[in-house]
């Protein structure tokens, strides 16, 4: 479970820079026109702009339940067999990595939706 939603909440994640990072980048690139040419071809990734609060409310709370998955995970056991150990270790760290990546990807995102209009 707790690998399923480390995963769960990098995509949720990738929700927040498609509706507002991604955008923003091009757009500050000079790429306009990439842009519209992106949408273009695929126009139902407007909705997620459209409805950022509901995409960064569901992404939140999906990096809520994910890091208390991450922080129980902490607590249990990892097996005796050195194999497995040393498996469960490794996946402990990786599962870490990935959820602080998503935590990073959803704060960028946050950046592009809501802090870069007040400037």
């Amino acid at each position: 479970m707790k690998k399923l939603m480390s995963f769960f909440s990098l995509f949720t994640s990738m929700s927040t820079l498609v509706c507002c990072a991604l955008p923003a980048l091009l757009v500050s690139l000079g790429m306009g026109a990439t842009l519209s040419t992106f949408l273009s071809q695929f126009p139902q990734l407007i909705w997620f702009s459209e409805q950022k609060l509901i995409v960064f409310s569901f992404a939140g709370l999906s990096l809520l339940i994910a890091g208390y998955f991450q922080w129980r995970s902490q607590f249990e056991p990892c097996p005796i067999d050195p194999e497995l150990r040393a498996q469960c270790l490794w996946t402990r760290k990786w599962g870490l990595r990935l959820y602080f990546a998503s935590v990073a990807l959803f704060f960028i995102g946050f950046f592009f939706a809501f802090l870069i209009t007040l400037f």
